[in-house]
């Protein structure tokens, strides 16, 4: 149900099957009435076609095959999380990997390391961006320079001395890495706790002074930010900076309340997206949003979200892994409210509290979340190997869903360099 009608005028909404075609030619005649209807009234979007639309603006839509243009996913997603836990694949490569299969782990590096089309910075974490997003990044590397240089967790560790020998080194070596330096840490020995030359190669990193040059493995080589990014950037004003980022995030999400717009980059404060929102509000569509049980959400979407409605497709009915650090999934609530489906990371949990496990994999199957699996990769031995496998609902338990995990399971671990797919349920 879409189109902007009066409430008591909405029909009931229907659930999505992988069998269920979408009936555009209805869409587009309740997107018509629009101009028939108050200037006040929403874009009313229903459950079924805004999980359709969110996998699309994600790029979980279509099956992931064709040719592949690393760049271009990572530009379509706006950033890509950087993580160190290395279960089967870190969550950089799994992202990549979920949205087109003919991408590994060794293709994300070039592309930092030689043709600088991605730089790594913060967003809610540690992520790769489009270089050609610098210009509106500017700004959060003002902001994160004054939140860190006030914390107390880096503060008693910047002093100016050791700021310069480090700027020093650097410029007249080239990229370093933490272990090119020899400053130890003093006192107790604690799970967080860095040597000095560590933190204040983090706090120069994300002032923007240094950048990241590279990686070997997952080791990060720093460099003066000057020899890293380009010089020939536009220069934006904050003002300028924020509408770009907030139209960004809109564009990538197609719909979101205020606060998820915010969330997206964290790259502003709630109040600036708030002044945002009310100064841009005719580049915004004013929706409502059917969650999974029903509800309605007040939101914001793109101003090509009727053309996105209209041709909008069925997602794929093939079975996918999703990494826990999936952008389409990180925000749990709002995962749950548009998929009706309840999940938390775990790996912070102690064991005997987690109710699933340390590094649990959701399912998604055409528009729903169809399960999870816990599944382990050993590169020593070439194996990966599933030990545990759970499905929402007990019907869902089928021979022809077990095969579709069986095939996803043997591609995932083409994606590690492993080369055999054991069962072994607990």
């Amino acid at each position: 149900m879409i189109g902007a009608i009066p409430p008591k005028t909405v029909p009931e909404s229907r659930e999505i099957s992988n069998e269920t075609p979408f009936a555009c030619s209805s869409f587009v005649k309740q997107i018509q009435n629009m101009e028939e209807c108050s200037a006040l009234a929403r874009l009313k979007i229903d459950n079924h076609t805004a999980r359709a639309l969110w996998l699309g603006s994600h790029g979980l839509a279509h099956a992931p095959t064709g040719p592949l243009d690393t760049p271009q996913l990572i530009k379509q997603l706006g950033f890509v999380q950087l993580d160190t836990i290395q279960v089967v694949s870190r969550a950089h490569h799994h992202i990549l990997w979920s949205r087109n299969q003919n991408y590994r782990e060794h293709m994300l590096d070039p592309l930092l390391r030689s043709t600088r089309q991605v730089f790594e910075h913060f967003t809610h974490d540690a992520s790769v961006l489009p270089m050609e997003f610098l210009p509106m990044w500017q700004r959060q590397f003002s902001r994160k320079k004054a939140q860190v240089g006030r914390s107390n967790w880096f503060g008693k560790y910047l002093e100016p001395e050791l700021i310069d020998e480090v700027l020093r080194r650097i410029g007249e070596h080239g990229p370093l890495s933490t272990k090119d330096f020899e400053t130890k840490i003093s006192g107790e020995k604690t799970m967080w706790k860095r040597p000095p030359h560590k933190m204040v190669l983090d706090y120069l990193w994300y002032s923007g002074e240094l950048a990241t040059s590279h990686r070997d493995g997952f080791t990060k080589y720093y460099d003066l930010a000057e020899r890293v990014y380009p010089q020939d950037m536009p220069k934006l004003s904050d003002t300028e900076q924020i509408t770009q980022l907030c139209r960004t995030a809109v564009n990538r999400i197609g719909f979101g309340t205020l606060g998820e717009i915010h969330k997206f980059w964290e790259a502003c404060e709630r109040a600036e997206v708030q002044s945002w929102w009310t100064s841009d509000a005719k580049n915004l569509v004013e929706t409502e949003i059917q969650g999974a049980d029903g509800s309605w959400t007040k939101a914001v979407a793109c101003t090509d979200i009727e053309e996105r409605i209209r041709t909008l497709q069925n997602p794929t009915s093939r079975l996918r892994i999703l990494n826990p650090f999936d952008p389409a999934i990180r925000d749990r609530k709002r995962l749950a409210r548009l998929f009706g489906f309840d999940y938390t990371v775990e790996m912070f949990v102690p064991a005997i509290k987690r109710k699933w496990g340390y590094y649990i994999y959701p399912l998604l199957e055409g528009n729903r979340m169809v399960g999870r699996i816990e599944v382990k990769g050993d590169r020593a031995k070439g194996t990966l190997t599933l030990t545990k496998f759970w499905t929402e609902d007990t019907r869902l338990r089928t021979k022809q869903r077990t095969d579709k995990l069986e095939a996803e399971l043997k591609r995932l671990a083409k994606l590690a360099g492993l080369r055999e797919v054991i069962w072994a349920l607990e």
